[in-house]
Formats: C-alpha cells, sequence, structure tokens
C-alpha cells in the first residue's frame, strides 16, 4: 500500500498529507464544511472519512486558508487547481492478467504524444489505432508524460501532480484499458517520468513541504531537494509514484527525463535508489529502466556477469541521432557543429554508442561522456527523430521535410537494423506531414513570459531562416497544438504509402534477422580502417559477425567490396563503385582458426 494518496478502506476513505511545514491542515470533501485533520508524527495529517467514496472530491486547506489539490492527487477532473478526486484502483478488471511483459532485446520503440497521437487527442481514441502499431511490427510504445499538467494542451515535462493522470487524456481507467489493450497484442508500454523538476504552474508543494535544496541549481531553478533535510519523504514520494505507474497501471518500463539535473549528494543517489528499488519490486516481471543522460553516464548501463542491468537497461543515444541526421540533412546548426560527418566518427556512435566518451564537446565547451565500447548495443536507444529533436527545431519541422528521400532511407535502414534498440517517432513511419512543435497552456500571464522566451530561444535552434521569422509558432496558440496532430488519412497516399510499407518491412527484417543475435552481444562493435565507408561489425561467437557497410554521403565511393556471407539488406550496388546512400548489412562466417576448430 503506497504512504501517499487517499486509501480506499472498508470503513471509508483515509486521507493522508505530509505538510512539515503547517502547524494545521483542514479538509473540503464535496460540499461540507472543512474538518479538521489530524496531526501525527513527522509531519503528517490524516483523516477518515466514513461517508467518502471512489469518486469522491476533496481539497485540502492549509492554516492560512489556501486551498490546494492532494499532491498525490490519483485524478484531477478539472485540472491542477482544482478539487482531487478518490479513485479505487482495484474497480478496474484487467482482461490480460497473464502477462509477464517482453525481453529488452525483442524491444521496437515507438514513442506517442497522446494529445496528438490523433484528432481526438484521448486514451480511448489512441486504443483505436493499436492495430496499425501491431501491423506495423513495433512491440513497445514509450508514452510522453500522461501525469497531470496545467491547461488542456502540453508536452507533459511541465507536471505538476505526478501521480494524476491529466484529465485531457481521460481518467485513470483509460490508461488502463491502453495499456491493457497493449498487451493483448503483445506490446509493451512505458511510460515517461520526470523526477528532476516541477512545473512552474500549480505546484503548492512548497508551500507546505521543503520541497527545493537551494544548495543545488538547475536549468528550472533550485532542485529537489534530494538530500537535505526532510529529503527521506520527498525521496520516498519518487520512489513510490515510480512503482504506482508500475503496478497500479501494470507499465512494463519507465523512461527517465534528464536525469543529469538530478542534484544528490546522499550516500546513495536517488538513481541507485529508484532502480535498485524498483528492480526489486518487479522480480518475476520484464522492467526495462530507460535514461535521458546528457553526460553520457555509461556507469549507469553496466552489466552484471550475467551480462544483466543491475541498474539502468539503456539510455536515449543523442549521439547516434546527431551523427545520422548531420550526415542525411548537411545541418551543421548550433550543437549538429560538434558532430562530424566523417565515417569513422558515424560508426564510432552504431559500434560504440557514444561518440563523446570523455573527450570536450567544442559548441559546450566542456568534456562529456564515459567510455561505452566495453557496453552492449542495446544499452542504447537509437532514433532519427524524438519529440526533442523535432521539436526543439524553430518550426518542429519533421526530418524528411530537409532531407533527401535516399537518404532518408538509408539512415533509416542504418538505425532500424542496427543493435542498439530503435525508436520510432510517431508518424515517421509514413513521413507525416504535421509538424511537432512545442507548444503549452499556462495562465495568461505565464503564457506570455513563455511566448516571449520561446521566441528569443528559436533564434537560436535548428531550422530557424530569417525570412520565415514572422511565421514562426506561438506556443500558446491552440492552432499550434493543432497543426502537431497526426495526418492519418496521408498513411495510404503516394509517397506515403511506399514509406510505410519500407518500415514494415525493415521491423521484419529486425526482428527475423537481428532480434535473434542480440543476446548474444555483450560489448560494442568493431570499426574498419575505411576512411571513405562506415565499415563496422559485430563478434558473434563461432565465427560469425554482424557487418554493416555504408556510404552516407552524397558521393560514390569507388570500391570493389567483396560479398560474403548472406544479405539482410542492400540498396543498389554499381559493379565499379557504391552509390550515394548505400547501405548493406550482413551475416557472415569466417573460417575458425584451427586450433579453435579442434577446441570446439
Amino acid at each position: 500500500m503506497f504512504s501517499f494518496g487517499p486509501q480506499t478502506l472498508d470503513e471509508g476513505v483515509r486521507f493522508r498529507l505530509w505538510a512539515p511545514l503547517q502547524t494545521a491542515v483542514g479538509i473540503i470533501i464535496g460540499d461540507r464544511p472543512p474538518c479538521e485533520m489530524v496531526a501525527q508524527p513527522s509531519g503528517w495529517f490524516t483523516f477518515l472519512s466514513e461517508q467518502a467514496s471512489h469518486g469522491s472530491r476533496y481539497r485540502f486547506v492549509l492554516a492560512d486558508g489556501q486551498e490546494i489539490p492532494d499532491p498525490a492527487s490519483r485524478y484531477q477532473p478539472d485540472d491542477v487547481h482544482g478539487p482531487s478526486e478518490v479513485v479505487d484502483g482495484s474497480r478496474y478488471s484487467w482482461v490480460d492478467g497473464a502477462w509477464r511483459g517482453r525481453p529488452w532485446s525483442e524491444t521496437i520503440l515507438y514513442e506517442m504524444h497522446i494529445g496528438t497521437f490523433t484528432q481526438a487527442g484521448t486514451l480511448a481514441a489512441a486504443t483505436q489505432r493499436l492495430d496499425h502499431l501491431e501491423r506495423l511490427g513495433v512491440t513497445a510504445i514509450q508514452l510522453m508524460p500522461v501525469n497531470d499538467f496545467p491547461g488542456r494542451r502540453g508536452w507533459g515535462y511541465d507536471g505538476v501532480l505526478p501521480y494524476a493522470l491529466d484529465s485531457s487524456y481521460g481518467r485513470p481507467e483509460d490508461l488502463k484499458a491502453f495499456i491493457d489493450a497493449a498487451h493483448q497484442r503483445r506490446i509493451s508500454v512505458f511510460l515517461d517520468v520526470v523526477y528532476n523538476h516541477f512545473g512552474p504552474e500549480g505546484n503548492y508543494l512548497p508551500s507546505y513541504v521543503p520541497l527545493f535544496n537551494r544548495h543545488h541549481k538547475t536549468p528550472w531553478g533550485p532542485a529537489i531537494n534530494y538530500d537535505d533535510e526532510h529529503s527521506d519523504l520527498i525521496r520516498k514520494f519518487v520512489v513510490e509514484n515510480a512503482l504506482y505507474w508500475l503496478e497500479e497501471f501494470r507499465a512494463d518500463g519507465l523512461r527517465f527525463d534528464a536525469v543529469h539535473a538530478i542534484r544528490d549528494e546522499s550516500d546513495e543517489h536517488l538513481l541507485s535508489h529508484l532502480a535498485r528499488t524498483i528492480r526489486l519490486a518487479m522480480r518475476g516481471r520484464y522492467c526495462h529502466l530507460i535514461v535521458e543522460n546528457e553526460d553520457n553516464a555509461a556507469s549507469l548501463l553496466e552489466r552484471d556477469e550475467d551480462g544483466k542491468p543491475p541498474l539502468y537497461t539503456a539510455q536515449w543515444n543523442d549521439d547516434i541521432h546527431h551523427a545520422l541526421h548531420r550526415a542525411a540533412s548537411g545541418e551543421a546548426f548550433g550543437y549538429y557543429a560538434d558532430y562530424s560527418t566523417s565515417p569513422s566518427v558515424v560508426a564510432r556512435a552504431i559500434a560504440e554508442g557514444f561518440i563523446y566518451q570523455g573527450e570536450t564537446m567544442p559548441y559546450k565547451g566542456t568534456a562529456r561522456g564515459q567510455p561505452s565500447d566495453h557496453l552492449p548495443p542495446t544499452a542504447f536507444v537509437a532514433f532519427i527523430q524524438n519529440h526533442d529533436q523535432v521539436g526543439n527545431r524553430a518550426h518542429g519541422d519533421r526530418l524528411h521535410k530537409i532531407t533527401p528521400q535516399p537518404a532518408l532511407e538509408a539512415i533509416a535502414s542504418v538505425y532500424l537494423l542496427c543493435p542498439q534498440v530503435p525508436m520510432i517517432f510517431m508518424g515517421e513511419e509514413w513521413k507525416s506531414e504535421a509538424n511537432f512543435p512545442y507548444f503549452c497552456d499556462f495562465s495568461e500571464e505565464l503564457n506570455a513570459t513563455v511566448r516571449k522566451g520561446r521566441r528569443e530561444e528559436l533564434y537560436r535552434l535548428p531550422g530557424f531562416d530569417e525570412e520565415g521569422a514572422d511565421t514562426l509558432p506561438d506556443p500558446t496558440d491552440e492552432t499550434t497544438f493543432s497543426s502537431a496532430k497526426l495526418d492519418w488519412n496521408r498513411r495510404e497516399q503516394p509517397g506515403h504509402r511506399e514509406h510505410l510499407e519500407l518500415y514494415r518491412h525493415l521491423i521484419t527484417l529486425r526482428r527475423a534477422h537481428i532480434v535473434p543475435l542480440l543476446e548474444t552481444m555483450r560489448s560494442g562493435g568493431h570499426i574498419g580502417s575505411s576512411r571513405q565507408l562506415i565499415d563496422v561489425h559485430w563478434d558473434l561467437g563461432e565465427g560469425r559477425k554482424l557487418h554493416l557497410i555504408a556510404n552516407l554521403s552524397h558521393q560514390p565511393v569507388a570500391m570493389d567490396l567483396p560479398q560474403s556471407g548472406s544479405v539482410i539488406w542492400k540498396t543498389h550496388q554499381t559493379a565499379d563503385r557504391l552509390p550515394p546512400w548505400y547501405v548493406c548489412w550482413t551475416l557472415e562466417d569466417e573460417p575458425l582458426a584451427p586450433e579453435r576448430q579442434i577446441a570446439h
């Protein structure tokens, strides 16, 4: 049973609030008069109501009369400033109760924003589109944050109530039904959680909890208090929140946003404590933990002697995105300038995960990363688009709008067949024409601040064009949000249909030829000596190897490549040269040395 939030009991509902900065707290249930809560040790306040039940709405009242929602609210029908609602989670009947998840090696991710995945923007509508994902061949959905954020539209990273499903997407039972329906199709569901900051509107916690530690700074201001006085219960609030999504909603894993911004000098860092606690609680189920980490800290991704991750399963690999994006688009704007199109540099991202493994990044002027070549390829999530890399462009335009089709197909065949775990951004598979700009819906005062700040930031983002400055999207305008909704009718139109078939074919090849090899890959690949081509192979044991040869450039390369082994995927090749955007994946056998043959 969770420590935070209401408990539904036979005798009624027990309400609880941890408020160590308050001397007295009241509660309003429905339209009844306020009742004083009972003070407990360590800053807790409780109240048992025999009248409350599933569906009852309630608010806490602080000593100064301020009314606040439950910080562990399970549902906010009237958004983050309104009353909380009691939710009895045991009322949902699961259809696929035997589901235990899928091995990480089988994972083909699909990142989804519920609000723009369909025109309706709800979980119920998204559930109706799961057959498309099943036919596409993906095995896991990565949902952008679904916990409550202010307003009716947003990316979800400005959430303030981490236990409550955002009401614009539906009710908690709708999320359970979505996950249940996905499981019936053997599709896992991962949730994106944000523990590095709270959003700028609707966060009432500082009124009654020492939420921030001002000794640490983050891009969003003072850091969440994970290592100072009273931090033990703040840490517990976060750890239980992770377990809540995994246990109550049967999610198959979590993606932890921007963990490099989590400041903690405790004896055990929150990240280690989180992973260790989750691994212990989820025994008997597959549970995959993914980080976004700008520091490229390979130490979080280490494997034990059995090849299992004691802490985190994988990291979103920005390096492979940046390298492939620059090769295909030619853009060298901002941070893309730190990523050379040299075949050896691109090959390093494909073979070893990180390009920066302790070297200095010129754009940032600081060293970044740790050695990663000893890690298995599945410690990295590869992609050529995601919400950040599309949404942090000036217009939120997708890759196919700035990249020639041959280049787009080439890098798609590289990352979808690469031993790293691939992730598709929603609509990418059919070249959706819908952009994905940043959008939000705060109070008018905060909207004005965001509008001004975003316009200043857009001038420094990829895709900015001085001549098109007047057409830059306003993140607070509802039409910006509407423009991001997927255009499903284009799926079967010429140009889009063929791209969708390409993705289906590549995913079929991956599941048939690449997935069975992944468990044998305990470390990174080996980079060939060519300065003209990307030449990477992975040893599979018994003299076998997976081999990639690619020419990710606009120029043909004069080179005669001996063909050996079985071809998994190959683009057109002329007799004496490799054309631009050539990609070839092969499975090869090498003769064993005599001593190995005898030993075998």
